[in-house]
Formats: C-alpha cells, structure tokens, sequence
C-alpha cells in the first residue's frame, strides 16, 4: 500500500480544559443556574462514573453527558474542576 503524504490535522493541544472546550456543548438554565452541559459519545466514554441523579454507574462505553456552572463566580478553570457526569436522561429529568 503507497504511504499518504497528506498532513493530518493536529490535535487540540492543552490540558483537559481546553480539550473539554474544544467539544460541541450547550448552555441550559435549571432552577435559575446557568449549566455548559456537554454530550460524551459512547465511544469517547473509557472510565466509570457515579451519575449524581439516580448514584448508578456510567460505565466505559456508555454515552453520557458532563455538567458544570456557566456562571461560577470562581472562573472556568474551578468550574471545570467541578463538572460532574450524569446519565442523559437522569439530566433531562433533574
């Protein structure tokens, strides 16, 4: 098989801020807080987390999405800190 010569596009550079941020994500209001609320695809989900709204675990593999507050008032870097994974729809009924 010919090598390809094409340049591949490089990855985001960063630490998991900036990659978190690079992602498609949406802003939502629940009981007057603004949330980034962000989809995780199954294929990009590889560890295990306890979903807040029903203590259940997401496992590897299990597409989800990843909340935090849009309007902290400490500033992204802690409110990405803060971010936590729900099960779609445990955040729809939240």
């Amino acid at each position: 098989m010919p090598r390809s010569h094409r340049r591949r596009p490089e990855r985001p550079a960063g630490d998991g801020f900036e990659r978190m941020l690079a992602g498609w994500k949406r802003t939502e209001t629940r009981r007057g807080t603004e949330w980034t609320v962000q989809p995780v695809t199954a294929s990009a989900a590889t560890k295990s987390y306890t979903c807040p709204g029903c203590t259940r675990v997401i496992g590897p593999g299990t597409a989800h999405v990843v909340t935090w507050r849009a309007d902290g008032v400490l500033g992204d870097a802690a409110d990405l800190a803060a971010r936590r994974h729900w099960h779609t729809h445990c955040w729809r009924i939240s």
